[in-house]
């Protein structure tokens, strides 16, 4: 071998050598940047899987509305609510926006509340207008104090929850990359044979494999926080009942039994009242369903409560049929539950035969 191709041979190697160890290492500006681009492809490619996103409401600019609403998310001073209409809104908080009690006792004062306060689960009804973006300006928001803790007592739930699934992707991390290391080990070792052999081209092909194993790996690792359904179901209850029926909790038991034989699943439970009665005594009654269908999930069928987030009575918001009917009513005195999975833990990593193929061949020749 001429002085020439062992530099060659070198240089090459040097430069395969960094690449691995460069994609071992995790930086976090590489891993960003990979896991975007990939994230994105990913999700072209299985969008007939993907529930189809609720509509977005557009605020014409200065048009004043006063709307209602849950907000499900907070991304700084942008609120994304949803309201009775199943459609999402993006509020946004200004400095001068007032955010007060909604009282019942017209004799004293209204508490006053910093932006702070507002969180995941808190029911609102917001006074604005829309700027150029089609958001919502809120000048004055207005919330109950029993909303205002519900709200806070779930942020407490669900915090815990989210470092307790950010620990595990962070071994799932370790995991994926210790996989990588050793993977890469033994590209190292067919590389070195092939450019041995004066394969050039089977080494290229063998690095274009080895791009790809992580590409995959940082699609996979990205798609933890993507969950999809599973398996779902509804609980009816009677008028003014938070009690479970038998046929009710033979549906639990299916969901339960189920549940468990998923790995890395999550329970949602969300609890809804027809129009009947008021509107304060439906909120706290489709709590209570909620909690009923909680309660006999933990102690029936010892399902964990870090598996079950966000339990939430949402009133008469979001009905699924038509409250001015009997049978309509009948619908929308409910319980959601739904298993959820995260994809990331159910979408194995393949990896690519062909080119490992082509690669073999290569080098025979």
């Amino acid at each position: 071998m001429s002085k020439v191709c062992f530099r060659a041979l070198v240089v090459l190697m040097s430069l395969l050598l960094a690449g691995v160890s460069m994609a071992q290492s995790g930086s976090s500006s590489s891993q960003k940047q990979s896991s975007t681009m990939q994230s994105g492809s990913s999700r072209q490619t299985t969008t007939a899987n993907t529930p189809a996103p609720l509509p977005r409401t557009q605020v014409a600019s200065g048009m004043k509305m006063k709307v209602k609403g849950v907000v499900v998310r907070r991304d700084g001073d942008d609120l994304i609510m949803r309201d009775q209409g199943n459609s999402e809104m993006i509020v946004r908080l200004q400095g001068s926006t007032k955010i007060e009690e909604k009282k019942g006792n017209p004799f004293r004062g209204a508490h006053k509340y910093t932006p702070s306060s507002v969180t995941r689960g808190l029911y609102l009804e917001v006074e604005g207008r829309g700027d150029a973006s089609g958001a919502l300006l809120a000048d004055k928001i207005r919330v109950s104090d029993n909303d205002l803790k519900v709200a806070q007592t779930i942020d407490s739930q669900v915090v815990p929850i989210e470092q307790r699934m950010g620990s595990d992707e962070d071994r799932i991390t370790r995991t994926e990359q210790n996989a990588e290391r050793l993977s890469g080990q033994v590209e190292e070792l067919g590389q070195v044979a092939n450019l041995a052999k004066g394969g050039a081209k089977a080494a290229q092909e063998t690095a274009d494999a080895a791009v790809q194993g992580v590409s995959r790996t940082n699609d996979r690792i990205t798609s933890l926080d993507d969950f999809e359904v599973q398996k779902s179901t509804t609980i009816h209850f009677r008028v003014g009942s938070a009690i479970l029926s038998p046929e009710s909790k033979t549906e639990l038991d299916e969901i339960a039994t189920q549940a468990k034989t998923q790995k890395g699943y999550a329970i949602e439970v969300r609890g809804f009242a027809s129009s009947d009665g008021s509107e304060g005594l439906n909120r706290a009654l489709s709590q209570r369903r909620s909690e009923a269908v909680v309660r006999y999930l933990a102690e029936k069928h010892d399902i964990p409560l870090r598996r079950i987030i966000l339990p939430f009575g949402y009133g008469e918001a979001m009905p699924v049929a038509d409250n001015t009917t009997r049978n309509g009513r009948q619908e929308n005195r409910r319980c959601e539950v739904k298993i959820l999975v995260s994809r990331g833990l159910t979408n194995p990593v393949t990896v690519d035969r062909s080119v490992s193929s082509s690669s073999s061949s290569s080098s025979r020749q």
